[in-house]
Protein backbone atom coordinates (compact mmCIF):
# COMPACT_ATOMS: atom_id res chain seq x y z
CA UNK A 1 0.00 0.00 0.00
CA UNK A 2 0.94 3.81 -0.64
CA UNK A 3 1.73 6.09 2.02
CA UNK A 4 -1.87 7.97 2.69
CA UNK A 5 -2.70 11.39 2.49
CA UNK A 6 -5.44 11.31 5.16
CA UNK A 7 -5.99 9.58 8.14
CA UNK A 8 -9.39 8.77 10.31
CA UNK A 9 -9.04 7.01 13.86
CA UNK A 10 -12.27 5.37 14.29
CA UNK A 11 -15.51 4.28 11.71
CA UNK A 12 -17.56 6.65 13.25
CA UNK A 13 -15.39 9.58 12.48
CA UNK A 14 -16.85 12.42 10.07
CA UNK A 15 -13.49 13.86 9.12
CA UNK A 16 -10.08 12.57 8.64
CA UNK A 17 -6.72 14.10 9.36
CA UNK A 18 -4.62 15.43 6.02
CA UNK A 19 -0.82 14.15 6.90
CA UNK A 20 0.91 15.37 3.64
CA UNK A 21 1.92 18.72 2.38
CA UNK A 22 0.10 20.35 -0.32
CA UNK A 23 -2.87 18.33 -0.89
CA UNK A 24 -4.57 19.99 -3.52
CA UNK A 25 -7.95 19.95 -4.76
CA UNK A 26 -9.25 17.45 -6.73
CA UNK A 27 -6.66 14.81 -5.19
CA UNK A 28 -7.95 11.33 -5.33
CA UNK A 29 -6.93 10.39 -1.68
CA UNK A 30 -5.69 7.06 -0.16
CA UNK A 31 -7.44 7.02 3.46
CA UNK A 32 -6.38 5.06 6.59
CA UNK A 33 -8.40 3.99 9.64
CA UNK A 34 -6.28 3.11 12.19
CA UNK A 35 -8.30 1.22 14.14
CA UNK A 36 -8.11 -1.46 11.93
CA UNK A 37 -6.09 -0.44 9.26
CA UNK A 38 -8.77 -0.73 6.54
CA UNK A 39 -8.45 1.67 3.69
CA UNK A 40 -10.84 3.79 1.40
CA UNK A 41 -10.74 6.53 -1.21
CA UNK A 42 -12.00 10.24 -0.71
CA UNK A 43 -11.70 13.09 -3.31
CA UNK A 44 -10.61 16.09 -1.64
CA UNK A 45 -12.71 18.69 -3.36
CA UNK A 46 -10.37 21.54 -1.92
CA UNK A 47 -6.61 22.29 -0.98
CA UNK A 48 -6.26 21.41 2.49
CA UNK A 49 -2.91 22.35 4.42
CA UNK A 50 -1.22 19.03 6.49
CA UNK A 51 -2.86 18.90 9.77
CA UNK A 52 -6.68 19.72 8.88
CA UNK A 53 -9.74 18.07 8.64
CA UNK A 54 -11.64 17.15 5.61
CA UNK A 55 -14.81 15.60 5.74
CA UNK A 56 -15.46 12.31 5.19
CA UNK A 57 -19.60 12.50 4.03
CA UNK A 58 -22.08 15.26 4.23
CA UNK A 59 -22.22 16.74 7.67
CA UNK A 60 -25.09 19.17 7.89
CA UNK A 61 -25.03 22.69 9.82
CA UNK A 62 -25.98 22.31 13.67
CA UNK A 63 -24.22 17.98 13.46
CA UNK A 64 -21.61 17.12 15.93
CA UNK A 65 -18.18 16.56 14.36
CA UNK A 66 -16.37 13.42 15.26
CA UNK A 67 -12.43 12.66 15.27
CA UNK A 68 -10.66 10.04 17.00
CA UNK A 69 -13.88 8.60 18.42
CA UNK A 70 -14.86 11.76 20.30
CA UNK A 71 -17.33 14.52 19.63
CA UNK A 72 -14.97 17.63 18.95
CA UNK A 73 -17.57 19.89 17.98
CA UNK A 74 -21.06 20.91 15.79
CA UNK A 75 -20.81 22.28 12.12
CA UNK A 76 -21.68 25.83 11.55
CA UNK A 77 -22.55 25.17 8.10
CA UNK A 78 -23.03 22.59 5.92
CA UNK A 79 -19.84 20.88 4.95
CA UNK A 80 -19.81 18.60 1.98
CA UNK A 81 -18.08 15.16 1.91
CA UNK A 82 -14.27 15.66 0.81
CA UNK A 83 -14.10 19.93 1.72
CA UNK A 84 -12.18 21.33 4.52
CA UNK A 85 -13.12 21.43 7.49
CA UNK A 86 -11.61 24.42 10.04
CA UNK A 87 -12.92 27.63 11.61
CA UNK A 88 -14.81 28.45 9.08
CA UNK A 89 -17.56 25.95 8.88
CA UNK A 90 -16.73 23.96 12.52
CA UNK A 91 -16.63 25.37 16.47
CA UNK A 92 -16.57 23.82 19.79
CA UNK A 93 -19.62 23.40 21.63
CA UNK A 94 -17.68 24.66 25.05
CA UNK A 95 -18.53 27.99 24.09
Amino acid sequence: MSAPQLLVHEKKDTVGVVVVEGLKAGTDMLCVVTHDNSAFHLTSKMDVPIGHKVALADIKAGDTIWKYGQDIGIAKADIAKGEHVHVHNAKTKRW
